[in-house]
């Protein structure tokens, strides 16, 4: 069974957030904010994440870390650029990167509470990737539009958690787990009330590999609501008033394919091993997951793509038939700076770079299937966009939206289970 047509529906009400600056194409990515011609409205200042009181720290949904039983192996060497020692709680350097990444094969379970707000009875998430620019003030007019209207959808249509699917601090990642890049560009600008009691489950793209992933994953002891604790791991949705649930799955599309420039997606991986343990932890991972109503996977680069990047090889060759074997209803990405939905082989491709530039270029539309591409958009006037993904018994539907608040397109994908 495929995706559903787009059926009539009533306009979504989330505000309009008004206009914003309309930048010029950008050149490959590189679409500073110098060349916008604008600024971005200053950064409100917010307390540093340490010092977040208890009763103001995210609680919508209980999460907890576990590590999946039975004791795995010992995870890998990872070969993260940059590594340096991760902070201690007291702020102090408390173990060397080794040590940080035997946080281990973590496999965290949310339970979404059912209630009469909205989505009350589904889980719901949104789900973005690349943004921030290294130049002051760290953020793009795109940034800041996208973030205002993601807060404003998680209030009207309901927000359980967020996914960060990649690049996270343009152009080399960040320095460590103190660099002002994570107040600049994230706490400062995800701000709206709808946001700020939010998890933000997160994962590295090639411009994280740039810079220190292994401090992104340190951050999470600052922030209460940076959730990064591993490279790659899963996360188990439960659908409230229901038996059903749902896997969210994220990967390290980069320690898999390799590639830590714009262009270099779809070739060898610098560590094989590595690899090839992500590979068969994610093949442990799915065939566990066969009783899921709705299994879903994340990376940063994209399987298809029609854009600018277009489609990994490396991932078409390995990532790919595991998405197909084992029924996986979507996967997620960023990378190409637009937004996109490809079905292939009973599988839904999720494109959404959205967050920081705008490119139309469908330079590879003649790389994917035939007839698999059914929704486009990367007009270079627009302020940027995002996705809404709802998760119910019965179906998952995939809301693309820009960040006037206008819906681009919807997408309704069948359970994997009758």
């Amino acid at each position: 069974m495929g995706p559903s047509p787009t059926p009539p529906f009533p306009p979504l009400r989330v505000p309009p957030i008004g206009s914003a600056p309309s930048p010029p194409p950008p050149t490959r990515g590189r679409d500073v904010i110098s060349r916008w011609g604008g600024s971005a409205p200053p950064p409100r200042p917010l307390p540093p994440p340490t010092s977040v009181p208890s009763s103001r720290r995210p609680a919508p949904i209980p999460v907890s870390h576990q590590v999946t039983p039975p004791g795995p192996p010992r995870p890998p060497n990872f070969p993260f650029r940059g590594h340096k020692a991760a902070a201690g709680p007291g702020g102090g350097r408390g173990g060397t990167a080794e040590q940080m990444l035997l946080l281990l094969w973590v496999s965290v379970s949310v339970t979404a509470a059912s209630g009469g707000g909205p989505g009350g009875g589904s889980v719901q998430f949104l789900a973005l990737g690349d943004w921030g620019v290294p130049d002051p003030p760290f953020v793009t007019p795109r940034e800041v539009a996208t973030a205002a209207a993601m807060g404003r959808a998680a209030a009207e249509l309901g927000a359980r958690l967020r996914a960060r699917l990649g690049d996270n601090f343009y152009y080399e990642g960040v320095r460590d787990e103190w660099d002002p890049r994570f107040q600049d560009t994230f706490e400062r600008v995800f701000t709206a009330p709808g946001l700020r009691s939010l998890p933000w489950f997160v994962l590295a793209g090639n411009h994280d590999h740039a810079g220190n992933v292994t401090a992104q994953i340190a951050y999470g002891q600052r922030s209460p609501r940076w959730h990064f604790p591993h490279p790659y791991y899963s996360l188990r949705l439960s659908l409230p008033g229901t038996n059903a649930s749902a896997r969210l799955l994220l990967l390290d599309t980069v320690l898999l394919c390799g590639g830590s420039d714009d262009f270099g997606a779809g070739g060898a991986p610098r560590d094989a091993a590595a690899a090839a343990a992500q590979l068969s932890w994610l093949r442990a991972r799915l065939a566990a997951a066969g009783g899921d109503r709705f299994v879903l996977v994340a990376g940063h680069y994209p399987v298809w793509s029609a854009g600018e990047h277009g489609p990994s090889a490396c991932l078409r060759r390995h990532l790919r038939p595991l998405l197909r074997s084992h029924r996986v209803s979507a996967y997620l990405c960023g990378h190409d700076h637009n937004l996109q939905f490809l079905w292939e082989g009973g599988v839904g491709y999720v494109v959404s770079g959205a967050g920081n530039f705008m490119e139309g270029s469908q330079r590879h539309g003649g790389a994917v299937p035939p007839g698999s591409l059914r929704f486009f958009y990367g007009a270079p006037s627009s302020p940027g966009g995002f996705v809404h993904v709802r998760l119910e018994p019965d179906a998952a539907t995939v809301t693309f939206l820009e960040a006037t608040g206008r819906l681009l397109h919807r997408v309704v994908l069948p359970p994997r289970l009758p």
